[in-house]
């Protein structure tokens, strides 16, 4: 009887240790255990790269607009429904100059979900923006940051880096005044701040506390000395 505890103690330290290992995997924005990411640059500039995720929407003009008017550039991982729904606007968004990024197919929570299935989200994405932009992103998101078994793989056959954040503006929830206070609080040289220009695939979001955080957020780091750099730029030595 004695060493049947024994083992089932052992089984369980080893589940324990598995488990520890998977949440870490999954939810680290350091962790490589599923493909190889990035979340900040070298940081010998002081610069920052903007992030926006989810888009296209209609919303993303006024966001175009606005970093348009402030020289200001960004990256964009877009989803391939939202790019199938909007295909003008993400060709905007490309022909502006900003670097445009794979997130997804339909924004799906990747944990527990069939290597198949991770990879038809982001093929599909990719034959989608590509196809409505006429740019093959090279850099990829997962929906929440979420990543799982066979994403590296995916990345493999796409040959896109995952890029991650060093600061979250929470922008899908809080508002403006917070999401500005929280990303100007932990903006560092080589960061990487990620925002939304939509909701998940919902239709005809509203991100206008995203915008309204985004006037404050630029011209007070303008103000401190940073330049804005797309993700392929800022990670450069």
């Amino acid at each position: 009887m004695r060493g049947f505890k024994l083992a089932g103690v052992a089984a369980s330290g080893v589940l324990g240790a598995m488990s520890a290992t998977a949440a870490y995997g999954t939810l680290s924005r350091t962790s490589q255990i599923f493909g190889p990411s990035v979340y900040r640059g070298p940081g010998r500039r002081r610069t920052v790269a903007l992030t926006f995720d989810d888009g296209p929407s209609e919303g993303t003009l006024d966001i175009l607009e606005y970093l348009d008017r402030e020289n200001v550039w960004a990256t964009f991982f877009q989803c391939g429904l939202n790019v199938r729904r909007y295909p003008q606007i993400a060709g905007q968004v490309a022909a502006a100059g900003h670097q445009l990024g794979n997130h997804s197919y339909s924004h799906p929570t990747l944990p527990f979900k069939s290597p198949e299935f991770i990879e038809r989200e982001f093929s599909e994405a990719q034959r989608v923006i590509t196809d409505e932009t006429g740019i093959a992103p090279m850099i990829m998101r997962p929906p929440y940051g979420f990543r799982w078994l066979g994403l590296r793989e995916v990345q493999q056959k796409l040959a896109l880096l995952g890029v991650m954040w060093t600061v979250m503006g929470n922008d899908m929830r809080w508002p403006s005044e917070r999401i500005a206070d929280h990303v100007l609080r932990r903006a560092a040289p080589g960061g990487i701040i990620c925002l939304h220009d939509a909701r998940g695939v919902q239709a005809k979001p509203d991100v206008s506390s995203t915008l309204r955080a985004l006037r404050v957020i630029v011209p007070v780091l303008k103000d401190h000395g940073y330049r804005f750099e797309v993700i392929s730029d800022i990670m450069q030595v």
